[in-house]
């Protein structure tokens, strides 16, 4: 029985994972661009999202902002599975027989991080693909990165000239963004959820249980998505310039490469691509969100 539910709950974060890159990854590709090129000299190479967003569809087309979806949708897929499998499972065996119903944080907090940090083993290598294809154009400014035919060729390339190394570069980074960057996902999504639906338990008969649910799952996955990302966008950052470096000697030291790009563009450059980052976090967690509850739902899943 117990095996039985803990299926159920990673069907429903499966579910939630290809909700996110649907609705997402365009938001996510401009996001890496801004990362990869706004950071390299006080001279921007993007004036700011919409111009980003403009070149990119001017010179490959609105497929050029899907650049990479296929490993983001079987990376995030499974890591979506695993993350909401693990948390929920991790925040049952840590709750143990206590009642209560309001958000624990010596519960919820170890038990993100900890689910954070097994995904960030999966998301380095999927991500360091999505990345190195997202970066590629076929503008002339972008030439000083090597060119992939698809996913699996930027996978064996990374490991013919890296190594097994170069597949995971950036995975320290990528650990830390999740695990500090989920407690924050989950601390704010537990705390909402409680929030809205004591809020609301009056009404309770007069709104439609499925649209209530709904609305309470977009605002609580949005809420939660954003300040995860307003959280840990340094980190990302540095993630993204590590594991898009043209020379695979470069510094993989998170808190170093955000000092060099502190030191040649200022503070804003730790934020590079917070303009799509935010815009995507809304409306993408709350659709993870949502599809992760009615998923649920219909595998009859039980929830506090």
């Amino acid at each position: 029985m117990a095996a039985r539910e803990a299926s159920k709950e990673y069907a429903a974060g499966f579910a939630a994972g290809i909700a996110t890159v649907f609705i997402g990854h365009p938001f996510d590709t401009v996001k890496v661009n801004l990362q990869a090129y706004n950071t390299k000299t006080q001279v921007k190479e993007f004036r700011n999202a919409f111009h980003c967003t403009r070149q990119i569809i001017s010179t490959e087309g609105v497929k050029g902002l899907y650049k990479g979806a296929s490993s983001s949708f079987i990376g995030v897929a499974f890591e979506s599975s695993l993350l909401f499998g693990l948390y929920s499972q991790t925040k049952k065996f840590l709750q143990g027989e206590s009642l209560s119903t309001r958000p624990q944080l010596q519960v919820i907090v170890p038990s993100a991080a900890y689910s954070g940090a097994i995904i960030s083993l999966i998301l380095g290598p999927t991500e360091l693909v999505k990345c190195r294809m997202q970066i590629q154009g076929k503008n002339s400014a972008l030439s000083s990165y090597t060119r992939y035919n698809g996913p699996l060729d930027c996978a064996l390339k990374t490991i013919n000239n890296e190594g097994i190394r170069g597949i995971f570069r950036g995975g320290l980074t990528t650990l830390l963004r999740e695990s500090i960057g989920n407690a924050i996902f989950f601390t704010t999504y537990e705390s909402t959820r409680y929030y809205v639906h004591s809020r609301l338990s009056q009404t309770r008969g007069r709104v439609s249980k499925i649209l209530q649910d709904v609305g309470i799952g977009i605002i609580t996955g949005g809420l939660s998505g954003m300040a995860f990302w307003a959280a840990v966008l340094p980190l990302d950052v540095a993630k993204t310039v590590i594991q898009t470096a043209p020379d695979s000697k470069s510094c993989c030291n998170p808190f170093q490469t955000l000092y060099s790009i502190y030191s040649r563009v200022g503070f804003r450059g730790c934020y590079a691509g917070i303009g799509p980052t935010l815009a995507r976090a809304f409306p993408a967690n709350a659709a993870a969100i949502v599809t992760w509850e009615l998923t649920a739902k219909i595998l009859c899943v039980e929830r506090d």
